[in-house]
């Protein structure tokens, strides 16, 4: 079965599936998705654990072995296989495949597999998995969806937020769960449960935003003028090299100008972001950009990318960061003007 994040708790309390995938880059959810499984295994009487962790040559044989090995201080066993590069090759397909179609009783099969990717999902181990028990793909929440996740957190840890406390919240910890749990952990040492008031957050907060390099393209095709900025300067502040935010850029604009070429000769965008290998929760923002973006109009901010590299190598004048800012801005205005 298909499972979102917020539904796994729910799926636990009714049963125990004999196999788990977790997959993911949300690494707070995936971590939190993962305590979930073990606490409710040990609460299940399977309070042996046993790790493998899969690396270059590992031997797949390991996990059958694992599987049929009697245990030594409990009647059942958690088998955690944590898959790092999300790649395993025709033996761990074979192995995992073997698995589903025998599973012992007494084993529980946790896989852990952060770096899998969407098209991955559609292996045959995945749905062999999928038949036998339960695939949970967790992903970075969105922004409109941080306030009311914030806001939960608080209701939780027994506060009764005022107005305005999550969306303040939820800003300083921007795409970072784990921030905005520990702040809310702290709030906890500081107030007793009840009324927060913003007052409460004023002077306490510190500014945990995680301004993630790749965000700068999403927020950019949202439209999102005030955050792209944001997200620019506090990259600059981070001592984020201005050559990665150069490189990002501007292999979202040659994606983008290949994407809107593939439009205007009216063929099919599938294949250019399979090539491109752009994640599904990122396509229908990027479909609905492309609607409004030429492939002039990207071929020529392309041409500005030449102009920074060469500012950012001290060959050309200007602040390579202002001129970053402004090619951001440049997309996103393009995409909002034309709405």
């Amino acid at each position: 079965m298909q499972l979102r994040f917020n539904q796994l708790n729910s799926q636990l309390n009714r049963n125990l599936a004999p196999v788990y995938l977790l997959c993911g880059d949300e690494p707070y959810q995936l971590g939190e998705a993962a305590r979930l499984v073990r606490k409710r295994a040990q609460r299940e009487g399977f309070t042996e654990r046993e790790v493998l962790d899969v690396e270059t040559h590992f031997d797949w044989n390991l996990l059958a072995a694992s599987a049929e090995a009697m245990s030594l201080f409990a009647t059942r066993k958690l088998i955690e296989l944590r898959i790092n590069n999300g790649k395993l090759g025709k033996d761990g397909s074979a192995a995992l495949r073997a698995y589903c179609t025998q599973p012992c009783a007494d084993n529980l099969l946790l896989i852990l597999a952060p770096g899998l990717e969407w098209k991955d999902l559609q292996a045959q181990w995945v749905k062999a998995v999928d038949a036998l028990g339960a695939v949970v793909q967790v992903w970075p929440l969105k922004e409109k969806e941080l306030e009311p996740w914030v806001n939960q957190r608080l209701e939780t840890a027994g506060f009764q937020p005022e107005p305005g406390v999550a969306a303040l919240l939820a800003e300083r910890a921007e795409g970072n769960l784990l921030a905005a749990v520990q702040e809310i952990e702290k709030l906890r040492l500081l107030h007793r449960p009840g009324a927060l008031k913003l007052d409460d957050l004023l002077g306490n907060l510190a500014d945990s935003a995680r301004f993630d390099v790749y965000a700068l393209t999403t927020a950019a095709l949202a439209g999102e003028r005030v955050r792209v900025q944001r997200i620019v300067f506090g990259l600059r502040d981070e001592g984020t090299s201005e050559v990665l935010v150069l490189w990002v850029l501007a292999r979202e604009l040659r994606m983008l100008a290949e994407a809107a070429g593939v439009l205007a000769r009216r063929g099919s965008l599938e294949t250019v972001l399979t090539t491109h290998r752009v994640p599904r929760p990122r396509q229908e923002g990027i479909v609905k950009a492309l609607q409004k973006l030429s492939p002039g109009y990207l071929q020529r901010m392309l041409q500005q990318c030449l102009q920074i590299d060469l500012a950012i190598k001290g060959r050309a004048p200007g602040d390579p960061w202002l001129q970053l800012a402004r090619l951001a801005d440049a997309l996103t205005t393009a995409v909002v003007r034309q709405r």
